[in-house]
């Protein structure tokens, strides 16, 4: 899907001023392309560069796939039609900027973030927001119950968190937890943390590959395996756990007929939607352990604007991009799009606004306090689906933990490294 934006006469340019801040004029003529792979942000990110466009006086057109990032833009590279600045996932920009994208290193903005990336010694993607991962808990919905201030530290551990599932239940509410069953949930963010929280993650994945990696008896795999048996277990969906829809959870978890749900600050586009409770926010996921992980969530920078760098993209149109980025990051519009527009964690420390949602609140202030354990961004393409669905087995009850970390563990002998 796209988007065009217009060339504004003077006079448009003149009264919009005001609403999106002072922005660089660009040379005559010059058109740039956008791609977006945040689905949540497609119509804010039209509109704001349509306004954006207006000023600057650049033809923007914002794109959008359903298709995979990886083939998507191997599909506009295939066509010699590459997007001006394109949104991507980290593990695109380790594959990709090497032949695709431009260095940044000398952008003002590579200062304040703590989240740029690139290969070869360049940074080469900026990073957009951070995100992270952890149980989304709806406090009002405890509190109602407990009678007693809801406090995420005092449930760091399994067996803390299970007395208070157990008090949710005597206390009237039959199934405190529901469970996204989609593969990429699963797959791609609770498995991942089972890699992530590692005491070594890149020697853990090297024996997952070299097929040395013993699952069933790895202290952070039962670990977490423990605790999404918990959650299984006063799951509101047990009974039909692949047949839960994601709307259904998460209006549950908004409207505080269930209290917990693992995810990411990303949900609240979802929450939001719904009769949602103003007290919530996210927590790491309780486990047993002495390792501190337990205290942490698992995130960092969440999807990276790349400039292209091939004969298709002139100058001209890259300093567009490039006057684009430095807009989000220093102008006060700009910025207000990222926090209050695009309810968006800022990954830039210049950036002051106060987040403008709970769960990216909370994200925050584990950012605040260096409290994230790292992403870890060099799973192979396929790993959500297929693992995503070795755990939805596992979920529906057709399989059991050894079953489930022996289909694990093949996945990765059988699968070719991802490049670094």
């Amino acid at each position: 899907m796209k988007r065009k934006v217009s060339l504004a006469m003077a006079a448009v340019m003149t009264a919009s001023m005001a609403a999106v801040g002072s922005v660089p004029a660009a040379a005559a003529d010059v058109s740039i392309t956008i791609f977006n792979s945040k689905m949540e942000i497609q119509s804010q990110l039209e509109e704001k560069a349509a306004e954006y466009g207006e000023q600057a006086g650049v033809d923007i057109e914002v794109y959008y796939s359903n298709d995979t990032v990886s083939a998507h833009m191997a599909t506009r590279y295939a066509s010699e039609d590459p997007y001006t600045l394109a949104m991507v996932d980290a593990k695109d920009i380790y594959s990709l900027a090497g032949e695709h994208a431009i260095d940044l290193s000398d952008q003002e903005w590579v200062k304040d973030t703590n989240y740029a990336i690139g290969v070869n010694g360049q940074i080469n993607g900026f990073p957009v927001c951070v995100e992270a991962r952890g149980i989304i808990y709806n406090a009002d919905a405890i509190e109602a119950i407990t009678g007693e201030t809801f406090n995420p530290e005092d449930y760091a551990t399994l067996d803390a968190f299970k007395g208070l599932l157990d008090t949710l239940v005597a206390g009237g509410m039959e199934s405190p937890v529901g469970i996204m069953k989609e593969d990429w949930s699963l797959g791609g963010h609770y498995l991942a943390e089972i890699y992530e929280q590692q005491e070594d993650v890149d020697a853990f994945v090297d024996s997952l590959y070299a097929g040395t990696a013993d699952l069933i008896n790895n202290e952070k795999f039962n670990s977490m395996m423990d605790t999404f048996d918990t959650l299984m277990q006063y799951n509101y969906a047990k009974d039909s756990a692949i047949a839960a829809e994601r709307e259904v959870t998460e209006q549950k978890l908004a409207e505080g007929e269930i209290a917990f749900m693992f995810g990411g600050n990303w949900d609240w586009s979802v929450i939001n939607a719904y009769e949602y409770s103003e007290n919530m926010g996210m927590m790491p996921i309780p486990q047993n352990t002495e390792d501190g992980t337990n205290a942490k969530l698992v995130g960092g920078g969440s999807k990276y604007f790349f400039i292209d760098s091939s004969d298709n993209t002139s100058d001209e149109q890259r300093q567009a991009a490039k006057d684009f980025l430095n807009w989000l990051v220093y102008d006060e519009a700009g910025q207000s799009f990222l926090v209050n527009d695009c309810a968006l964690v800022p990954a830039y420390s210049n950036i002051t606004l106060e987040v403008a949602d709970p769960l990216g609140r909370s994200v925050k202030e584990f950012v605040d306090t260096d409290s994230l354990i790292a992403n870890y961004d060099y799973l192979p393409d396929d790993h959500y689906s297929i693992c995503g669905a070795s755990f939805q087995k596992y979920l529906a009850g057709q399989s059991d933990r050894a079953g489930f970390a022996t289909e694990i563990e093949n996945y990765w002998k059988s699968t070719t490294p991802v490049e670094k």
